[in-house]
């Protein structure tokens, strides 16, 4: 599993493909239609509002002028975001003052999804109701995550070779819960074993609200091409809402996918940490018809404001955090690699932020330098996508 793509195709912005302004996920309006995959690891409640902040735009004004403005969902390019995945079985064993670690979220964050995985139903079904009463507006299996430690119990893309036990996990979820119920997949375990199709049409029978692909199988993992084909023949086998996920990079790629699969939304994973901006970008284009790239001012204000929040919500791990995503936030910015070094090198989070406040204060925010051409980001592991 990891971060970088492997020969990535690049797409032309289509002529008329746009990613739709909304779609409807039961009774929850998803506006525009973009989601935030969840990612373990990375998709705490810090990471979703920064996105959120991240991803504003309005048609009306500068965008970069508004990078650190006060967010609503109307006016976020992200229409919805996702929680780390959670297993089910921690969450029903757990007291309920330790599940607030896990939970956590913000009324800023709305509308918003808790991610769960594991293979009892019932077990399911009680975890999916703590979510509902928790306050989220939905909930949702992961049937995607390749790890081995997931799929050694049976969860995540494990469950893939068990289509009866996973229509006995929607029919008890769905049976406690009324909030909406998704959930993510990926093709199958194999390329023989694929069961998308016939899993989305289970999905659609148990009254699931809305299914979301990831077109690459478990065997995969992260390597090679998505196949978008298969995103294009769930949408074609059924009526719900259908989320295609994979090899999105930029605003050309999520409009080429809505081209040529059709989906209702496009799921944003990889690429968001790289680029946090790509939600606004998406939003931007189908508006105007253009979209900007980020400045290095724009890459000073995104960093420092994700250093920020964590230490204002006094994060646990927050100067690990800093460091992981150093690698994605200053790929790109002149000189990065030194100031990787230093984030690297600081002993506290405050010293953090103090090198990155001196680095931007030297010069690179108004330099006319080439971005950087490394490689050094592109080893980061992700745990789930």
């Amino acid at each position: 599993m990891k971060k970088n793509w492997d020969n990535p195709v690049e797409h032309a912005m289509p002529a008329e493909a746009r990613v739709s302004g909304s779609v409807q996920i039961g009774t929850v309006m998803v506006a525009p239609a973009t989601v935030l995959a969840p990612m373990a690891g990375v998709t705490d409640t810090v990471f979703r509002r920064f996105i959120r902040n991240a991803s504003v735009f309005s048609a009306d004004a500068d965008a970069t002028a508004s990078v650190e403005a006060a967010v609503t969902n109307q006016q976020s390019g992200c229409g919805l975001i996702m929680t780390e995945f959670t297993s089910a079985d921690g969450l029903a064993r757990m007291r309920e003052s330790k599940r607030k670690r896990y939970l956590t979220f913000y009324d800023d964050e709305h509308p918003i999804s808790a991610q769960l995985f594991g293979s009892n139903p019932a077990t399911l079904a009680d975890a999916a109701k703590i979510v509902e009463d928790t306050g989220f507006d939905m909930v949702d299996l992961n049937l995607g995550c390749p790890a081995k430690r997931v799929v050694a119990c049976n969860g995540g893309s494990g469950l893939l070779r068990d289509l009866p036990l996973i229509g006995k996990i929607f029919e008890a979820v769905r049976a406690a819960v009324a909030i909406p119920f998704t959930v993510k997949f990926r093709m199958g375990w194999n390329d023989d074993h694929i069961v998308c199709v016939e899993l989305a049409r289970l999905a659609e029978a148990c009254d699931l609200n809305a299914v979301a692909l990831h077109a690459r199988t478990r065997e995969q993992g992260y390597s090679g091409q998505a196949r978008w084909e298969w995103i294009a023949a769930v949408k074609a086998a059924v009526t719900i809402p259908v989320i295609g996920n994979g090899d999105v990079r930029t605003p050309e790629d999520a409009c080429a996918l809505v081209e040529e699969t059709g989906c209702d939304a496009v799921m944003i994973g990889r690429a968001a940490p790289a680029n946090p901006w790509i939600f606004r970008q998406i939003a931007q284009y189908t508006a105007t018809g253009r979209y900007d790239q980020p400045t290095n001012l724009d890459r000073y204000r995104m960093i420092r404001l994700y250093f920020e929040m964590l230490l204002e919500a006094d994060f646990p791990e927050a100067q690990g955090k800093m460091k992981q995503f150093a690698s994605w936030f200053t790929h790109g910015v002149p000189g990065g690699a030194a100031l990787r070094k230093s984030i690297y090198e600081s002993k506290t989070g405050e010293a953090i932020l103090g090198v990155v406040e001196r680095f931007f204060e030297s010069g690179p925010i108004n330099a006319n330098i080439p971005a950087e051409e490394s490689s050094e980001s592109d080893e980061l592991l992700l745990a789930c996508d």
